[in-house]
């Protein structure tokens, strides 16, 4: 381990910690903890919120979501955002997952990189909770989550959504190239849908919980015969 030693203004020796080495995979390890940490701080939160505060925990899971992205950016294509994009859909609908998706993908490429495919991001992460949405009578059927078709649909997501975002590189590859640049993204399509099985089997059930408290329900129609009493 190597520091360097400082001396202050007043003769004090004090130790930078900042010039400490620290390998990849220790890097690794300290970004899972942080994101465990904020991942922590969010339940919390959601603990003290009122039933009903859908838009407040979209705010939560995209600090998530962004979190997760940006700390996982070592692993290559594994990152939380497909599923929790998919259980939105899922719980909150096709508007709400697009609105998250879209967020996501602009405030996390701020950190990680903006360009044009910071478009085909929003539109694939789309794609995923639309087809949440579409299909949440058979994901979450008599108030539980069926995780072995959210499984499946999380790793034919992560297919998906890498097919979509790789249309960008149409913008500067031949049609002809386009194939191989596909074959090419394979693996890493694969540790996408490794990664959305593994999040699904750690976040799904507690998320689909915390959702569930928080779904707005429609405002109560109002009666407009009086309702007559039987003696």
């Amino acid at each position: 381990m190597k520091c360097k030693l400082n001396l202050t203004s007043r003769g004090a020796h004090m130790l930078d910690a900042h010039a400490v080495a620290i390998g990849p995979h220790g890097m690794l390890a300290i970004n899972i903890a942080m994101l465990s940490l904020i991942g922590w701080a969010l339940w919390r939160a959601e603990q003290k919120m009122s039933s009903g505060s859908d838009l407040i925990l979209l705010i939560l899971l995209g600090a998530f979501a962004v979190s997760g992205r940006v700390l996982l950016d070592p692993i290559p294509n594994v990152q939380p955002v497909t599923v929790i994009v998919l259980l939105a859909g899922i719980h909150f609908g096709a508007p709400r997952a697009v609105a998250l998706a879209a967020a996501v993908a602009l405030c996390s490429n701020v950190l990680l990189g903006h360009g044009l495919w910071s478009l085909y991001q929003a539109v694939g992460w789309s794609a995923v909770g639309v087809a949440g949405a579409a299909l949440s009578n058979r994901l979450y059927v008599d108030g539980r989550m069926a995780i072995g078709a959210l499984a499946a649909l999380a790793a034919v997501s992560a297919f998906a959504f890498d097919w979509i975002v790789s249309l960008s590189a149409l913008h500067s590859l031949s049609s002809e190239v386009f194939l191989v640049y596909l074959m090419a993204g394979i693996p890493y399509d694969l540790l996408h849908a490794a990664g959305n099985v593994a999040f699904v089997a750690w976040l799904a059930n507690p998320l689909s919980e915390i959702m569930t408290r928080h779904v707005a329900l429609p405002a109560p129609m109002a009666v407009r015969d009086p309702v007559s009493s039987r003696v």
